[in-house]
């Protein structure tokens, strides 16, 4: 199974890319079968985003990191909050991916920021993100705060997003388990006979 982990970190070090690390980490002890883990860097390509935007073409790099998330059988996305929110660069990444590639795929999502007042950044602006890309984004989101680093609790929500992130991972790379760019699809007159009264 292949394992992406997107990070949106600017610093170096950078508390994102260890939350990110960690994620990857944990998932990989909660799968059943190996896992491949490739990180992707979003600060290493920040030229090659913006110049996707003015002439539409994805760089050399650019193009290896579009192709690893859409290849890939799950997913860890890792931003900074800035301005209560993800990071421009993390959204603009996202943006440049082609409409529908991300369908199906298992997604889990984190965030790091200052202060845990910005932990709902989670809910009000990942999820829908996701959402809108129709991933499959696992129920466990993971927010780390300055304060917890080392604190109660970091641990335990970092394994059961993992967990959930494995769960689903399997699931899909499964005996018999559909693909995730082949959804069913079920004729409409079909669909109209389903709603025709007996008799």
């Amino acid at each position: 199974m292949k394992l992406v982990v997107v990070s949106a970190g600017l610093s170096v070090p950078s508390s994102t890319r260890l939350l990110g690390d960690r994620l990857a980490a944990a998932t990989e002890r909660s799968a059943a079968d190996p896992v491949e883990v490739e990180v992707v860097e979003l600060r290493d390509l920040a030229v090659e985003i913006a110049h996707n935007f003015t002439n539409g073409f994805p760089g050399r790099r650019l193009a290896a990191a579009i192709d690893a998330v859409t290849s890939a059988d799950g997913l860890i996305a890792v931003t900074p909050v800035f301005s209560a929110s993800y990071s421009g660069l993390f959204k603009s990444f996202f943006d440049v991916i082609e409409k529908d590639a991300l369908a199906g795929l298992p997604v889990l999502i984190a965030a790091t920021g200052g202060t845990g007042r910005h932990s709902l950044v989670l809910e009000h602006a990942l999820r829908p993100l996701f959402a809108h890309l129709r991933a499959v984004v696992v129920p466990t989101g993971v927010y780390a705060a300055s304060e917890d680093w080392g604190a109660e609790g970091l641990e335990a929500r970092i394994e059961r997003a993992a967990g959930e992130l494995a769960g689903l991972m399997r699931g899909l790379s499964g005996a018999g388990a559909p693909a995730r760019d082949e959804p069913a699809v079920v004729p409409f007159a079909e669909q109209l006979a389903a709603l025709r009264p007996a008799g």
